[in-house]
């Protein structure tokens, strides 16, 4: 039995061949068969191809991969995100987001995004400066005069070319979020001033700005994985680290350090970066939903931040951890020849100079 017709009305036709039916009458029988057969394929084939194009509307998810806590503000800002791509594409266009590191490290996730087998990940702007050397202007020490000085310089002319200033790596920023200001965070030891980190070995980034401004204050910079920091913390293999309040709470370092030092030296803004793989297959409306989902995230990001940070401190301090609000005059001091050095490189030094020029 076969069937021939429409695919969705399929009529059956019975072949039948008695063994003793004469040769003739068997070829005629076979040609029948092949030809109802040939018809049959046809139409499904036909009935496929039709009904997928009409049937299955375009539809886009990108996978947004990062280590972060999901009780992170900056993970917070990304589902806001998604939600909003999936507000302005009605539905066309979704997100899904893996936390927590199941994709894998930063690293990985960098190297996923490069190739095009992960969309979206969110990095340090530390992290950039393997790619460019003009991302260390926003890991320079005190480069920044406040918050709102941060915001002007990322959402300005300065931030939109660093953005793009990745791309034949196939990397392409979205957006900076607000990562607050890092701090350095000890086990034993107190640090009020700069002489106080003499001979202490703190976690860095791997970032050659931040391993330098270490050295210049005194310290020994020892680069880590955050994923392994905790474990390094409680084995003794680095005496501190430095980070934001949200960061050194969520990340439970605040139970093997005990004193957290306020100096605020630098304003280090995390990177949303997307596959240029990736970004050059969408739509130009779709590349507009996204971006304007991102710029929104940012606005809300900096809402969760402020409300993290704050709630951070009071948790830590509560913890038993000593809050030490040094003077940073001293700190800065240390690290002006470090940025002064910089006068020797003109690209960095156009945009520091361009970073002071911006108003507050």
């Amino acid at each position: 039995m076969i069937f021939y017709g429409n695919a969705a009305r399929s009529v059956p036709v019975f072949v039948s061949l008695k063994p003793d039916e004469e040769p003739g009458k068997f070829k005629t029988y076979l040609m029948k068969t092949k030809t109802l057969l040939f018809l049959f394929i046809a139409v499904l084939v036909s009935a496929v191809l039709s009904s997928s194009c009409r049937n299955t509307p375009k539809h886009r998810v990108l996978k947004l991969a990062h280590g972060l806590d999901p009780s992170h503000p900056v993970h917070k800002a990304m589902v806001y995100m998604a939600e909003r791509v999936k507000f302005h594409s009605k539905g066309k266009m979704e997100l899904e987001i893996y936390p927590s590191g199941q994709l894998g490290s930063e690293q990985q996730c960098v190297e996923l995004l490069q190739i095009g087998s992960l969309a979206i990940t969110k990095v340090s702007a530390a992290v950039m400066e393997s790619f460019t050397p003009n991302y260390q202007v926003l890991g320079l020490p005190y480069i920044f005069r406040s918050k709102q000085h941060s915001f002007n310089v990322l959402d300005g002319k300065v931030g939109k070319e660093l953005l793009v200033s990745t791309e034949r790596f196939n990397i392409r920023g979205l957006c900076f979020y607000d990562a607050g200001s890092r701090s350095f965070y000890t086990i034993n030891k107190p640090i009020n001033t700069p002489e106080d980190l003499k001979g202490l070995k703190i976690r860095v980034m791997k970032s050659q700005t931040a391993m330098d401004m270490v050295n210049a204050m005194g310290g020994s910079p020892t680069p880590i994985s955050w994923g392994e920091l905790y474990t390094a913390l409680q084995s003794g293999v680095v005496d501190g680290a430095e980070n934001n309040p949200p960061s050194f709470y969520t990340s439970h370092h605040y139970e093997v350090c005990k004193y957290y030092s306020l100096d605020e030296h630098t304003m280090v803004p995390d990177v949303l970066i997307i596959s240029t793989v990736v970004w050059n297959k969408l739509t130009k409306q779709e590349k507009e939903w996204l971006q304007k989902a991102a710029d929104e995230s940012v606005l809300k990001e900096r809402v969760l931040w402020a409300e993290a940070e704050k709630e951070s401190l009071e948790k830590v301090k509560e913890a038993g951890v000593t809050i030490i609000y040094p003077d940073k005059e001293p700190f800065a001091e240390k690290v002006q020849p470090m940025i002064n050095a910089y006068k020797e490189k003109p690209d960095l030094w156009r945009l520091i100079t361009a970073i002071k020029d911006v108003k507050e």
